[in-house]
């Protein structure tokens, strides 16, 4: 709190309060743009800045006072003789271990523009992956939204005025149309506890959310649905393959690199590569490690034995997480392909149910009358 007072003072601000922020609390500094900093950071080190000047240049051209303060700290932490990752380590909520871990390593062998253009290619190769994903999501959701929308104004509007009609007239109805007039009544007539009742699911399902956002990523909830689990394992494996490469390839000892690369596992797996971690601290390969923790594949394991035998294990994990990226771009392109015709059938064939069971009755009437 002292240094957040500094920097207040610093950049000609009166601090009335400073107050620690609540576990779990984000502030200001989720708008610090990781990458961002990488890429520019990575270019003025490599034309030869120094980089008490790279930083110093950055801070300058940030308009938002959020980012920087974000530069101010690490300038001043620098001046005062820090490395670039202990100033780093001072802020968690701005710089996540991965990215400090990286860091750490390159200053060892200094080598830190290249280690940056690593983690900027690291960060693409996400952003890809999960663009690619959103993309395949976007037109199944549309379908989704529009599809239960008109379910459920069929069911809530339509429906009920036909069956003040169909009551009025005095004749049976099919024990089809009969069901679906029921329930398009008890809809109409409850649906305010219907809607209050749905808005809290959803809220529950938040708040059972937030606190499990560190062991729970967004890439466990896409494995709850059918038949999506064997491939999310293959998404999460290949980002902790990448993720190990370029740590190895940093300059950091496997060790330090389990240790790291926890970060981008969830759940049994982040179990898992703990286990990995102990055996290798053991003494055992890292391939049969990876193997008999289920976190490995048939062809990740070839390459990794002979990663291991070459001393180019590094690379070799890049090449293996490449692999099951393509398989992954393949799976997604033919799952939105597939997906959304499906879905459309889906929703064509209730909405069509619902009007043929509507105007049963209808055809009914006009058969006796003629």
């Amino acid at each position: 709190m002292t240094d957040a007072r500094q920097q207040a003072v610093k950049l000609r601000l009166t601090p009335i309060s400073v107050k620690a922020l609540a576990a779990g609390h984000k502030g200001r500094s989720d708008r610090f743009d990781l990458s961002l900093f990488a890429e520019e950071l990575q270019m003025l080190l490599s034309a030869g800045l120094p980089l008490i000047d790279a930083i110093e240049g950055l801070a300058e051209r940030q308009s938002g006072a959020a980012a920087h303060a974000v530069f101010e700290a690490l300038a001043v932490r620098l001046r005062n003789g820090e490395r670039l990752s202990t100033a780093m380590s001072r802020q968690p909520e701005v710089f996540p271990l991965l990215f400090v871990g990286i860091v750490r390593a390159a200053e060892s062998t200094s080598s830190l523009p290249s280690s940056l253009t690593k983690f900027v290619a690291y960060e693409s190769h996400l952003r890809t992956l999960r663009e690619r994903m959103a993309s395949a999501a976007i037109y199944p959701m549309i379908l989704l939204v529009v599809g239960s929308a008109v379910t459920l104004f069929l069911m809530t509007y339509v429906v009920p005025r036909f069956a003040a009609v169909y009551q009025s007239s005095g004749r049976p109805l099919p024990w089809a149309s009969q069901t679906l007039l029921d329930v398009g009544r008890l809809l109409n007539q409850f649906w305010l506890p219907g809607l209050a009742l749905l808005v809290g699911a959803l809220l529950t399902g938040w708040l059972w959310y937030q606190p499990r956002k560190e062991t729970l990523g967004w890439i466990q909830l896409l494995g709850l649905l059918p038949g999506a689990a064997s491939r999310v394992a293959t998404i999460e494996v290949s980002r902790l393959y990448r993720t190990l490469g370029m740590l190895l390839d940093g300059g950091l000892p496997v060790r330090d690199a389990l240790k790291l690369a926890t970060a981008v596992v969830f759940g049994a797996r982040r179990q898992a590569l703990a286990d990995v971690l102990r055996k290798v601290e053991g003494g055992e390969p890292l391939s049969a490690s990876l193997e008999q923790a289920g976190l490995s594949t048939p062809l990740a394991l070839r390459l990794l034995q002979v990663g291991e035998q070459s001393g180019q294990l590094g690379p070799m994990l890049e090449r293996a997480a490449m692999f099951h990226e393509h398989e992954t771009a393949l799976w997604i392109e033919r799952f939105s392909k597939a997906f959304g015709p499906i879905l459309m059938i889906l929703i064509s064939l209730i909405v069509g149910v619902v009007v043929i069971f509507l105007y049963i009755p209808v055809f009914d009437l006009a058969g006796s009358l003629q």
